[in-house]
């Protein structure tokens, strides 16, 4: 028995000694958390004091980002409340590029004697984007503007003898609008036209002829414009052509998405699937825009208006994901092409069936008419050295040449593709390119 109880007392003092040690343990290994915690306090403080000092200054909280405003960088100052610029923020980005640089424009700001622009053609609705969707078309014209002792207006090609010789033809136009923004007299000039658009026939001519005027006016003026943020161009041209479906693709190229805002024209590009071809039949009449649109009624029924937003965004769909074979219900209609196939081109349907069943991904009216444009697929590089049996363009200029003659309707049918680059200047003088610097085309 008196073993044993000091057996239990040499295990009991071993016990107590054992949990001692560990609470010193313990309390060490608190201590050292503590004062880690204070260290990283202290860090976390400087850093917060050297962000808010910094260029790029943020709020000391630990709130996310807002997606809606971005900082404008200038290093001599530092900025307040700021966020993050993010990959879609383009306009933000360049609106910060703007902030650091210093514009030095004095030579490309010169008044010019002369200039040439080139536009290309283009195709609008698409079906169901009334005044909203467009396409620029490899057709293309070419406007020579320079400073003259008497204004004269020359042409040649689609369409010359049909244009009007005075300031209302839409050049005129265009160059008299830039001078008004330029704030600079109108100085007397000479137009010489170089047709490859056909004039009146749905495919453009008007908006190319505002675009081309307006552009050549800037240069010959002397005058820029902003476009990040603002599309000063789309919004003089939008404004006298009354919408934007015609004259943003002359300007950008490509398919243009456009809309109205609330406060000014604003357009979106859409993609263009690879291997496409247009082919259009162009009647040999012309088509006014005036009385197209005079045979549309002044209301729309609720079904009309849900079908053409139910195709149009099935077009916009069938572009972006490439699904050729869903053209032909994305181009689809109730708002004008019924109204106008009736009263006005009696060969349309007809033609556009026909042009669907030889192989074309879809078939429209383009523009007020009276053109039918034809979307086909298949080409690859150049179309001449490759196999027709790859394409499908041939067989569809045939069935809708074939309608056309039932119908007892002149014109030529014309195979081209669209146009990824939109209005250019090719030459100027003086020209803009120096000995340092040469741009394409030494223009």
């Amino acid at each position: 028995m008196t073993m044993s109880s000091s057996n239990s007392a040499d295990k009991g003092l071993t016990i107590v000694a054992a949990a001692a040690g560990s609470a010193v343990l313990g309390a060490a290994f608190a201590v050292a958390v503590m004062k880690m915690m204070e260290l990283s306090t202290e860090k976390q403080k400087t850093r917060d004091k050297n962000v808010k000092s910094g260029p790029f200054s943020f709020p000391a909280t630990h709130e996310q980002p807002t997606r809606t405003t971005s900082f404008i960088f200038n290093e001599d100052r530092p900025v307040g409340r700021s966020t993050i610029l993010f990959p879609h923020n383009h306009e933000e980005k360049m609106k910060m590029r703007i902030s650091q640089r210093v514009a030095v424009e004095q030579e490309n700001s010169l008044p010019r004697r002369s200039v040439t622009v080139k536009v290309p053609a283009t195709t609008a609705n698409m079906g169901p984007g009334y005044d909203t969707l467009g396409m620029a078309v490899d057709l293309w014209n070419e406007i020579t503007v320079e400073r003259s002792d008497k204004f004269e207006i020359l042409t040649e090609g689609e369409g010359a003898e049909d244009m009007p010789l005075d300031d209302s033809n839409y050049l005129c136009v265009g160059v008299m609008a830039a001078f008004k923004v330029a704030n600079k007299p109108l100085p007397t000039l000479k137009y010489t036209v170089i047709s490859n658009i056909p004039y009146a026939r749905g495919l453009g001519s008007s908006s190319a002829a505002i675009v081309a005027g307006i552009i050549a006016g800037l240069v010959l003026a002397g005058h820029r414009l902003p476009c990040w943020g603002s599309e000063a161009l789309l919004q003089i041209a939008a404004d006298i052509e009354g919408h934007p479906d015609n004259v943003a693709p002359v300007i950008y190229g490509g398919i243009q998405l456009g809309i109205h805002n609330g406060t000014r024209w604003t357009t979106e590009r859409l993609p263009i699937p690879p291997g496409l071809q247009l082919v259009m039949f162009i009647p040999d009449f012309i088509g006014k825009t005036s009385a197209a649109r005079a045979v549309l009624g002044p209301t729309v029924t609720r079904e009309e208006a849900s079908f053409n937003i139910g195709r149009v965004a099935f077009l916009v769909n069938a572009l972006c994901q490439q699904n050729l074979d869903n053209l032909k219900f994305g181009v689809q209609d109730k708002l004008h092409q019924p109204q106008r196939g009736e009263k006005l081109y009696t060969y349309l349907f007809p033609m556009i069936e026909a042009a669907e069943n030889a192989g074309a991904c879809c078939a429209y009216l383009s523009g007020a008419g009276p053109t039918v444009m034809a979307i086909t697929s298949g080409a690859s590089g150049d179309i001449f050295t490759q196999r027709e049996k790859e394409r499908t363009d041939w067989a569809v200029a045939q069935a809708m040449l074939q309608v056309a003659d039932e119908f007892g309707i002149k014109g030529k049918l014309v195979v081209t593709q669209a146009s990824y680059e939109g209005a250019k200047v090719v030459k100027a003088d003086p020209p803009f390119s120096t000995g340092d610097i040469t741009f394409k085309d030494n223009i």
